[in-house]
């Protein structure tokens, strides 16, 4: 697959999408190809069924790949469901004295902080994402480095 050529594969309770496209020079998409098939094995966005799942999830990208003309070798996917959840949390990272500019290390420890939160064993952090930054209380800094 062209490192240009993207797929997606949405998994819900009634069908699955796949789409295949491709990033143009001008960062927009093109849609080379998709593929949709009843979804089997999926109910409120949990798996009951692997083997249905599998079957639909592997005959939708299949439809995606004739369609587009692309072997898919790796893909976005989405499920959603009341298993996935997201969260707002927030992290510091104190430098002493203000003596320097804000360092990429002290980004990484106040996202490392965001990220340490108690879950429940049954979760789990997926990902984070730092949404701003609040620098000696200016909000909504998005790339503090070197302030």
């Amino acid at each position: 697959m062209n490192e240009n050529v993207l797929a997606a594969i949405d998994v819900g309770s009634s069908k699955i999408c796949t789409l295949v496209a491709e990033a143009t020079p001008d960062e927009d998409l093109r849609v080379l190809g998709i593929g949709i098939t009843p979804a089997d094995g999926v109910k409120k966005g949990m798996v009951d069924n692997i083997q249905g799942a599998t079957a639909a999830i592997s005959e939708s990208i299949e439809r995606a790949e004739r369609s587009s003309g692309t072997k898919i070798v790796s893909a976005y996917v989405n499920i959603s469901g009341n298993h996935a959840t997201s969260l707002n949390n927030r992290g510091t990272s104190t430098i002493p004295g203000k003596q320097r500019p804000i360092a990429e290390e002290d980004i990484e420890r106040a996202l490392e902080g965001a990220r340490d939160m108690s879950l429940p064993t049954n979760r789990e952090v997926l990902h984070s994402i730092a949404r701003f930054f609040v620098v000696d209380g200016q909000e909504q800094v998005t790339d503090p480095v070197g302030m």
